[in-house]
């Protein structure tokens, strides 16, 4: 057994092979990968469909989307409808550790790949399917994307109880996606942590639907909870429509006043003490009460300061606070480029780019310079 406390990386010596595409698969195995296991990734000719997205690229079917999911990971090209190549599948199955797919199990089973399959060619292997929804409900077998997912959950109906426009709307992120890539990083290592307790390998199935309901329903569940409900769906603080960033003289701040007691001072902190000390803010339920007052006095207030100094006021004074940046600045984010977190390397063959380091920390292990992003079948045999 490997020696925990030796510095390699967590996950070094696990063989992975990696039959995902598009986001969900992709971001977990790309964890595994910054962790240390050795991923390759097959593609049917033509590549997974997301080296294609996200355009614009240096390089057709090197997308920046692409390049930042599949970093440190092998690539084999393969046409499973050939036999040669489905035992070149074989060979490289009888030798892994974990086998992680997203292709429907109907498909799958057709050429041979199947969990019953996989397993005669390697008993001990961890198997993991990512499906769209899961395999003993009415959805099974449905063809899932992030808006289809987003719609299925209720997330699309968070907007309109924020802002009064009735129109469903999806978040502008591939977030259930990443979110079920993360359900699925934590499922593989739980079931690396019982094969070396046990020695058994096993078949998980990681659903998107459900991994998102959960994620989305640990706190929009709300009063339905109880049965009989005691109130309405949602956490009023998130869809409350006053409590958004705050206008500036130059632009946009995040301040915080996550206790009730702190919209007072918060208010006393922006220079309106007459406001704050008012009778009625006396007690929790009238402050309770005058929220939305409460976040409208803040936003008549933060105008006659620019960002950077409402920010110095708010820190100074231990309240959270945060200048709202624009996705173009992020690349050059002080913060996330002095920690390292933001890097600057050199692909191969896309030359310069920005990458995001694994952001966890760790007292025994280092993250090494992940290999780049491979081209389409890079690592074929010759």
């Amino acid at each position: 057994m490997i020696d925990p406390a030796d510095g390699r990386a967590m996950l070094d010596g696990l063989r992975v092979v990696d039959m995902t595409s598009v986001v969900f698969g992709p971001y977990c195995t790309q964890i595994l990968a910054d962790f240390g296991a050795d991923v390759t990734k097959v593609e049917a000719p033509g590549g997974d469909g997301f080296r294609y997205a996200a355009s614009p690229a240096q390089t057709l079917g090197m997308g920046p989307a692409f390049i930042a999911l599949n970093r440190g990971k092998k690539s084999v090209m393969l046409d499973l409808k050939l036999e040669a190549d489905r035992e070149a599948m074989r060979e490289m199955l009888r030798e892994a550790d974990i086998f992680i797919h997203n292709v429907r199990a109907e498909a799958i089973g057709r050429l041979g790949f199947g969990y019953e399959d996989v397993r005669e060619l390697a008993p001990h292997i961890i198997y993991v399917h990512c499906v769209g929804f899961g395999s003993d409900g009415p959805y099974a077998g449905l063809q899932a994307y992030d808006d289809v997912i987003q719609a299925g959950t209720g997330t699309t109906t968070l907007l309109p109880r924020v802002d009064g426009d009735p129109r469903p709307r999806y978040l502008p992120s591939l977030i259930a996606d990443k979110v079920a890539g993360l359900h699925a990083a934590y499922a593989v290592m739980a079931a690396v942590i019982h094969r070396l307790r046990t020695g058994e390998g096993q078949h998980v199935e990681v659903p998107m639907f459900e991994a998102f309901s959960s994620f989305m329903l640990k706190e929009h569940l709300g009063g339905i909870t109880f049965d009989p409900p005691v109130g309405q769906a949602c956490y009023a603080r998130q869809i409350d429509p006053h409590r958004q960033p705050f206008p500036t003289s130059d632009g946009y701040v995040s301040v915080v006043p996550y206790r009730p007691q702190h919209f007072c001072e918060v208010i006393a902190i922006l220079g309106d003490e007459e406001f704050a000390r008012q009778e009625r803010f006396s007690t929790l339920p009238g402050i309770i009460a005058a929220v939305p007052e409460l976040y409208d006095r803040i936003a008549a207030l933060t105008p006659k300061f620019t960002t950077a100094e409402v920010v110095a006021l708010m820190h100074a004074n231990d309240m959270p606070a945060m200048a709202v940046r624009d996705m173009a600045d992020m690349a050059s984010e002080p913060h996330l480029t002095a920690t390292g977190f933001m890097t600057r390397r050199e692909h191969p063959s896309e030359g310069a780019h920005l990458e995001m380091r694994e952001p966890s920390r760790f007292s025994g292990w280092e993250q090494a310079e992940p290999a780049p992003a491979p081209l389409l079948g890079q690592h074929n045999k010759p």
